[in-house]
């Protein structure tokens, strides 16, 4: 199968891709959100010209040729656009086969558990604790996930001793059935993140995650080898060659890849069978409701080392206003805390034509 065009409608937050073959038949994937008409510019112009024309039967294969193709730019843009095109590809096979993308991708539709994850440092412990538990009360959510320190935050908090007393509150407020799971962003020294960590054991939290510079895989190795719950990591990590080394070095003892963020489905598939191997669960890292949740919720059902849960963020218009009127009918509905993956073709998903009218348009076409 081969592509004849390539159109993307974007804006400054969010850019949707649709790609047609020579017979005609279309797909729609996502480029990662965030700048995402930058990485549409990167699409048209490093990504589109090297498919365009190109069997992509062995998708590997061809997405391994753009990235040597455009060898002196092996940065995230490049990968963020690759991912639109990757992503719209399956779901034209899904279409073709009469398929959802997690049946071709070994598994099945069905429910996938979630924990519900915030994204917000500025709220108080107390306050986080309440929308957690009203959340808990609605959808059935079991397990959580909080922030701790300030975001690349140089060893600050938040403000003084916030840390602490979400960790307290938390376990305190949700009680002993929940699962626990926290983000430094990248916040901590070694050291500190090994004394963040010991508090969160004693308070029985499962998942501490990117506690260190994610860059900087041997401060993170440090804090895994010196706790025993989950150190994880990967999220913002593009390069191959660096998951390799991560994985090798045991660096985590999750790995948390991006579907969009590292180049789309093929390229997450090989560090699967990477973690895999190693005897790793994977846990990818999906952090708004744009379609990266989607597709990881149809990987999920599919990898035979997916982790415990899928990350489903809880921040609605006030956080993510770009988020809202993307879909004709929302993909994410929470039931007993899980979401669920349909058995209709492809993604499953239509894009809301008028959100389609106000976006920015380009193309690239044979």
């Amino acid at each position: 199968m081969k592509l004849k065009s390539i159109e993307t409608f974007c804006n400054q937050h969010v850019g949707f891709v649709r790609v047609t073959a020579e017979d005609g038949s279309t797909g729609w994937g996502q480029v990662s959100t965030y700048h995402s008409d930058i990485t549409c510019m990167v699409l048209h112009r490093q990504v589109a010209r090297w498919i365009l024309g190109r069997d992509t039967t062995d998708l590997d294969d061809l997405l391994d040729f753009v990235t040597e193709r455009e060898h002196k730019f092996p940065g995230s843009y490049l990968r963020r656009a690759m991912a639109g095109v990757d992503t719209a590809i399956w779901d034209l096979r899904g279409k073709q086969a009469s398929k959802p993308v997690a049946s071709l991708l070994g598994g099945a539709p069905g429910p996938v558990r979630t924990y519900a994850s915030s994204m917000k440092r500025d709220i108080t412990p107390a306050d986080e604790a309440d929308r957690l538990k009203a959340l808990r009360d609605k959808h059935g959510f079991d397990a959580f996930k909080v922030r701790a320190g300030a975001e690349v935050g140089r060893n600050q908090d938040e403000w003084p001793g916030r840390t602490e007393e979400i960790i307290t509150t938390m376990r305190r407020e949700m009680g002993d059935g929940v699962d626990l799971l926290i983000d430094g962003n990248s916040c901590y020294t070694p050291q500190r993140a090994i004394e963040v960590g010991h508090m969160l054991q004693a308070h029985g939290f499962c998942h501490f995650e990117e506690p260190c510079p994610y860059w900087e895989l041997e401060q993170t190795k440090q804090v895994t080898d010196a706790l025993s719950l989950d150190v994880t990591g990967g999220e913002q990590d593009c390069d191959i060659p660096t998951w390799k080394r991560m994985i090798d070095m045991r660096a985590v003892d999750i790995v948390q890849p991006d579907i969009l963020y590292l180049g789309g489905i093929n390229r997450t598939l090989r560090i699967c069978r990477m973690a895999e191997q190693a005897g790793l669960p994977a846990t990818p890292h999906c952090a708004n409701l744009s379609l990266v949740t989607l597709f990881t919720m149809h990987l999920l059902r599919a990898i035979p080392n997916a982790g415990k849960y899928l990350e489903f963020s809880i921040e609605g218009a006030d956080y993510y206003p770009w988020q809202e009127g993307l879909y004709v009918e929302t993909p994410y509905q929470i039931e007993n805390g899980h979401a669920t993956v349909s058995d209709r073709p492809g993604w499953g998903i239509e894009i809301d034509p008028e959100w389609l009218a106000r976006s920015k348009y380009q193309s690239s076409a044979l």
